[in-house]
């Protein structure tokens, strides 16, 4: 493609793409296909030579489309967002465009430089501890997930715990890691990936907000350590998935510390919350932790994928990954005076992911976010009024934040079928969860386009077929 098509075709996908962020809101929320249907419709042979891109955008609409479930829809209230912007996808498309091997300093300063740059940023934004500025032992860098943000903490509270033998065979007391009940299942996976193993993690009992309870992490503890085992990490959540319970970070940051356990925060939805001076209490306690993490993939407005995650010690968590080939190796690394980000995470090589978040920081500004997270947690409190209101409905909890759990009262087979009769509409798009042994509808509001004027009309339509 020369330079000149590339212009001509460029700004057909970009019309397309402006077509689309126009008239999301015209097409079925979820996806109506059945499994096969998209993949029946492609050639069982790949061309044997290049396609006009005219075909390409053809079936771009009449091919793909129709398997899309829209999460850029207003209409998607289901699991958490998967928000974009405008100026996100542009960032990305500059990003792409650049082909970026971001892995070490000299490969592109600029993308090391803004990276650090925009996580020191971020740091005041949320009223993050001091401790995660690259000013200071610790730092930020950007992760794909907050999955593999886990993953990294817990490699380097192995490491830690193990005074780096770089494994935890053959130690002489067997590691065990602690994480909520309601937490992600990417603490397990973790675990597994990390070889501990997932018979060591131990899933601490909730209270009736779903959130941890420290004496019941206390009480694990100590069972493990006279067992013989070596405790060495515990997750926290800020924002549980199925519920948004936050976990008391106070007192279980004084357990870890002093029982001497890498505690690692997961906040990969709710942390967005904390660019709102008044939602900040959600971080109380934060000062204990090793590490942390949030997605702005999820709630402020960066495209998939873009997990921020700071350590308190960079060195624990480079020692955990680094290694050096001789191919590697150049001046820059060699005077300690540059960050090589390819040390603090999995893959050596990364995208420029920092640039989209520098385009959405810069384009909205810090009011901007806030006036937008502001915004759905107040349709989210509206809505969970309503819902207290009707005595068809019980709320699961309070809602401390954007995301309301409930339940008809005849129970789960009433509350299924409502989710499924809602999202067969194709005007809104709901998922569901388990909390205690009751089935709950999850109405997650957060999408980047939400109005009060959808929120209304998704109330109407499940007073509608809700039964009596």
């Amino acid at each position: 493609m020369s330079p000149e098509e590339f212009r001509k075709y460029g700004r057909a996908v970009v019309d397309w793409v402006a077509d689309y962020m126009e008239t999301v809101e015209d097409h079925p929320v979820r996806s109506r296909v059945k499994p096969g249907e998209i993949r029946s419709m492609l050639p069982l042979a790949p061309p044997a030579e290049g396609e006009e891109f005219d075909a390409i955008l053809r079936d771009l609409d009449d091919v793909i489309m129709p398997g899309i479930t829209h999460w850029q829809s207003p209409n998607f209230f289901a699991y958490f967002p998967a928000n974009v912007s405008g100026p996100s996808i542009l960032g990305e498309l500059v990003s792409a465009a650049l082909g970026v091997q971001g892995m070490m300093w000299i490969t592109s300063p600029a993308c090391t430089e803004l990276e650090t740059h925009v996580l020191d940023w971020l740091v005041d934004m949320l009223g993050l501890p001091e401790r995660f500025r690259s000013t200071t032992a610790g730092g930020g860098v950007i992760q794909d997930t907050a999955s593999s943000a886990t993953l990294c903490a817990l490699l380097a509270a192995r490491e830690r715990a193990t005074s780096f033998a770089a494994n935890a065979s053959g130690v002489d007391r067997p590691l065990v890691a602690y994480t909520s009940s309601q937490a992600h299942s990417s603490v397990e996976k973790a675990m597994m990936i990390a070889g501990v193993g997932r018979e060591r993690l131990r899933l601490v009992d909730v209270d009736g907000s779903f959130a941890m309870r420290p004496g019941a992490l206390d009480a694990a503890i100590r069972r493990d350590v006279d067992a013989g085992g070596t405790p060495f990490f515990v997750c926290a959540t800020v924002g549980t998935t199925s519920s948004t319970a936050i976990d008391p970070l106070p007192e279980i940051g004084r357990i870890c510390r002093r029982s001497r356990l890498w505690l690692h925060v997961d906040a990969a939805m709710a942390g967005t919350a904390a660019l709102c001076p008044e939602f900040r209490w959600i971080h109380d306690g934060l000062e204990t932790a090793d590490s942390y993490c949030f997605n702005p993939h999820k709630w402020m407005f960066t495209n998939f994928d873009c997990d921020c995650f700071w350590v308190a010690d960079r060195a624990e968590l480079i020692n955990t990954l680094s290694i050096l080939p001789e191919y590697l190796k150049n001046e820059a690394t060699a005077t300690g005076a540059v960050i090589d980000y390819r040390d603090w995470h999995i893959p050596l090589g990364r995208r420029f992911r920092a640039l989209k978040l520098w385009f959405v920081i810069r384009s909205f500004g810090v009011e901007g976010l806030r006036r937008r997270v502001r915004e759905h947690v107040r349709l989210a409190q509206d809505f969970a009024r309503r819902v207290a209101a009707d005595d068809r409905f019980e709320l699961a909890v309070a809602p401390p934040l954007s995301l309301v759990c409930f339940r008809h009262v005849a129970g789960d087979e009433t509350t299924g079928r409502l989710m499924d009769d809602l999202n067969d509409t194709g005007r809104v798009y709901l998922t569901h969860t388990r909390l205690g042994d009751a089935l709950y509808i999850r109405m997650s509001i957060g999408q980047a386009n939400t109005t009060e004027d959808h929120v209304d009309r998704a109330w109407a339509l499940i007073d509608e077929l809700a039964p009596r």
